[in-house]
């Protein structure tokens, strides 16, 4: 389970847990301690990067993407670059709460998406 700073963590963990698979922290630039791989991407603003361990994947590894809030769906989508540059697969993206105005779930298209609560 791919889980986005920083409320990605709060439930990944906790998911992670219950179906006694790892968690891979996905994090802004500079924040983990080993070797990364990174993905830059642009936001309404200007440009970000996400960052995870190299090695934290096996080749075709199953990943589900967690975070908090789906927006635009930018930083997920980042998130799910990274884990494709890792040489895994993502199986699905899943969300507390999705901004449906924001068209997030389109821009992860063709991803499964799920979201406990949708405004």
């Amino acid at each position: 389970i791919a889980a986005i700073e920083a409320r990605g963590f709060l439930f990944a963990t906790p998911l992670a847990l219950a179906l006694g698979l790892g968690v891979i922290p996905v994090r802004k630039p500079g924040k983990l301690p080993a070797d990364t791989l990174s993905h830059e991407y642009d936001l309404e603003y200007g440009r970000d990067r996400l960052e995870m361990h190299r090695g934290m994947l096996a080749p075709g590894s199953r990943v589900l993407v967690v975070d908090d809030v789906l927006a635009t769906g930018g930083t997920a989508t980042a998130c799910m670059r990274l884990i494709e540059a890792a040489g895994g697969c993502v199986a699905g993206a899943s969300f507390l709460v999705e901004i449906a105005a924001l068209g997030g779930r389109e821009r992860l298209a063709p991803h499964r998406v799920e979201a406990a609560l949708v405004y």
